[in-house]
């Protein structure tokens, strides 16, 4: 399945960000740019990005193509075909950030879901990223293997787990403290459908958490998308070698 933008998080703070345009459109972009630490500057200014939130049709081409001649990237409010990236919807449990994005098609839609995931996100959430990166030491040394390192967090943070992230718990202490219960092995899964969204909550967690993924060549693509994106793909042979980490095969029923 191919995406059609790569999302990326930026930072700005202290750089400088054209921004073009008077008006509501363009003093939400301002405050948006502020928020981040940009400095916010004319189009004379030097700068690798721009905004353009200029009603007029015609003006709002001539300056795109103006910053693009430059080779600088483009958000053209409410014109996604011009846009070389967009703005998308936040939800701000710093230092995680959940960025919601349509491509610029429906900012309607992307303000609706950040709604919906501000009353879904525990407000410690962040509490509990930064706990995680102050345990990074000790859980290099419990946990010297990568893999059984990312197996060990992935099985703390499933849903109805110690490290839930949607359950509000932060004692990442606590956990550390206690014993780890780990998916290792080779696991087989029959699946009933090619919606994604009908894989099972356990279904979902082996194949987020697995080091490799045996698939049969009519699993369909959107669910394979599920798996990591550094874990190896591989379609079934019939046979399974072992493997140290967690190995997902994939049938249809």
């Amino acid at each position: 399945m191919t995406l059609h933008s790569l999302p990326l998080f930026v930072r700005l703070a202290g750089r400088p960000v054209i921004l073009l345009g008077d008006g509501e459109a363009a003093d939400a972009k301002r405050r948006l740019l502020e928020r981040v630490g940009a400095q916010v500057v004319g189009e004379a200014a030097t700068a690798v990005l721009a905004v353009v939130a200029i009603d007029d049709e015609g003006e709002a081409l001539a300056a795109v193509s103006r910053l693009k001649a430059r080779g600088l990237l483009v958000n053209a409010v409410d014109r996604p075909a011009l846009c070389d990236f967009t703005l998308p919807a936040i939800v701000d449990r710093a230092p995680v950030l959940v960025a919601i994005g349509t491509g610029g098609v429906s900012a309607g839609l992307a303000a609706a879901l950040r709604q919906r995931l501000e009353a879904l996100l525990p407000a410690n959430l962040g509490l509990l990223a930064e706990r995680l990166h102050a345990a990074r030491a000790e859980l290099r040394a419990r946990y010297p293997d990568g893999g059984v390192r990312r197996r060990a967090l992935g099985a703390a943070l499933a849903a109805g787990a110690p490290l839930d992230p949607l359950g509000g718990n932060d004692d990442v202490a606590g956990w550390l403290a206690g014993d780890q219960v780990r998916d290792t092995g080779h696991v087989r899964i029959i699946l009933a459908s090619t919606d994604p969204d009908e894989l099972t909550l356990r279904q979902a967690r082996w194949l987020a958490n697995a080091d490799r993924v045996l698939h049969h060549p009519g699993v369909p693509v959107a669910i394979l998308d599920r798996a990591r994106a550094d874990a190896v793909r591989q379609t079934w042979d019939g046979q399974a070698a072992a493997h140290d980490g967690l190995t997902v095969e994939l049938e249809m029923a």
